[in-house]
């Protein structure tokens, strides 16, 4: 009787991705070399558009035959609806992993900043806690717009603070008025609110305001200017706050 022979799979890697803030040369040497080293994509888009800024900032620098993988993430707030979408994703990224291909999930900025990744990290968890993962971090947009700007984030003794715009404007305000720098991220949906907190802690001259930082239709300009025009700013958009102008002339 001959022995049994069994064909062991190795698991593969899933590795977060931070691509940056939209530029391909904005990627590390070490987010190209995994890129280059995976055998599928894992790019996150809406069920109703299947775009993917990541993808597009990645995609120079990705193997002709990679495969790709779109993990659909709707745009709602309804909690069931969102962990169906996190447990469908997580679902498809392991059975890849244990699949023993390589696996590369693509975020804006950084993986662990405001990404989508940190929800499907915490799902992939709950699913096999043992899939290997490794996380590479990207330049975030407040970064890149600190740079083109030439605002210096923050320095000695004084803290910076990362405030998501969706909040109230009494809490705005109160946050606005501890952090010597302050970064509001996603300053599109509550602008008016966000307007009127900077005007109430004494920042709204010195506001500087950047869309799609590092894309083809980006723009910077204070925030004193975006608010005396109609209409709302666009999704990307965040707002650089100092006590005074940190800006180096």
């Amino acid at each position: 009787m001959s022995p049994q022979r069994y064909e062991m799979t190795m698991t593969g890697t899933l590795y977060a991705v931070g691509v940056g803030p939209g530029a391909p040369d904005l990627l590390t040497l070490r987010a190209v070399e995994a890129l280059r080293r995976v055998d599928v994509i894992l790019a996150a888009a809406s069920p109703r558009n299947d775009y993917s800024r990541a993808l597009e900032t990645a995609r120079p620098h990705l193997r002709p035959d990679v495969r790709l993988q779109r993990l659909e993430f709707p745009m709602t707030h309804d909690r069931a609806t969102l962990r169906a979408a996190w447990e469908k994703a997580a679902g498809i990224t392991r059975d890849v992993l244990r699949g023993g291909e390589n696996a590369a999930f693509l975020t804006i900025g950084d993986p662990l900043v405001y990404s989508t990744f940190g929800y499907l990290l915490k799902t992939l968890r709950q699913l096999d806690e043992s899939l290997p993962v490794e996380i590479i971090p990207g330049i975030t947009s407040f970064q890149a717009a600190a740079a083109r700007t030439r605002t210096i984030l923050c320095e000695s003794h004084e803290t910076l603070c990362i405030i998501p715009g969706i909040r109230d404007e009494e809490s705005l305000t109160q946050t606005l008025e501890q952090a010597d720098s302050a970064v509001i991220l996603k300053a599109y949906r509550n602008f008016p609110a966000i307007v009127s907190s900077l005007r109430r802690s004494g920042r709204l001259e010195s506001g500087l305001m950047a869309s799609h930082v590092e894309q083809p239709e980006e723009r910077l300009a204070p925030v004193t200017t975006v608010a005396a025009e109609e209409g709302t700013p666009p999704y990307m958009s965040l707002i650089l706050s100092r006590k005074g102008s940190g800006q180096d002339a």
